[in-house]
């Protein structure tokens, strides 16, 4: 083989060995929140399920006029975007309660033109500065809250105590930018 070949060769190679590095990682940040969620590997799995298929089925049921986003947490799904009017946010509720192992819905979905761009970037530089606060202030294990921002308004879940409920509601409530907090945890005895 000559030369120029076997560079080319040793390039295709290291690309495909680096490509592996983010599946690895990417996979050891997931196994690691998992351990530390208190919901079991099977409901998270479960969670991840029911998002999936509630997206699929509101983004062929709603239209292009509809922004709709699923989250669930221990089977609890919470709706949030916006439809264009109160048919398409009853249908929503409708179509994701069509969807198996679903225990609760809350439905947050604003009826009104879809966000911008820009407000949905806002809503995820928000979300992030509310995780980096809980991972600063330390008083509860951060990966225990989900954080969702909509229009702004930050919605918290998990499965938490009081006292973790009350601090994680706090630290958002005084970031600057959140114009709202939403609990919708489940609380441990």
């Amino acid at each position: 083989m000559n030369r120029i070949a076997k560079l080319i060769l040793s390039a295709g190679l290291i690309a495909q060995m680096t490509a592996c590095v983010p599946v690895v990682i990417g996979g050891a940040a997931a196994g690691g929140a998992m351990a530390a969620d208190r919901r079991t590997s099977g409901i998270y799995v479960e969670d991840e399920n029911i998002e999936l298929k509630a997206v699929k089925k509101l983004e062929s049921n709603l239209g292009e006029d509809a922004h709709v986003n699923v989250t669930s947490y221990n089977r609890n799904v919470l709706l949030t975007g916006e439809v264009p009017d109160t048919a398409a946010k009853v249908k929503a509720d409708g179509l994701t309660k069509e969807i198996t192992n679903t225990r609760s819905i809350t439905n947050e979905i604003a009826v009104g033109p879809k966000s911008s761009i820009g407000s949905r970037s806002n809503d995820t530089y928000l979300t992030s500065k509310v995780k980096t606060k809980f991972v600063t202030e330390n008083k509860f294990a951060a990966n225990l809250v989900k954080v969702v921002t909509e229009n702004s308004v930050v919605y918290l879940m998990g499965i938490v105590t009081q006292a973790e409920a009350d601090a994680a509601v706090e630290i958002a409530r005084n970031t600057d930018g959140v114009t709202k907090v939403v609990k919708v945890f489940e609380y441990l005895p």
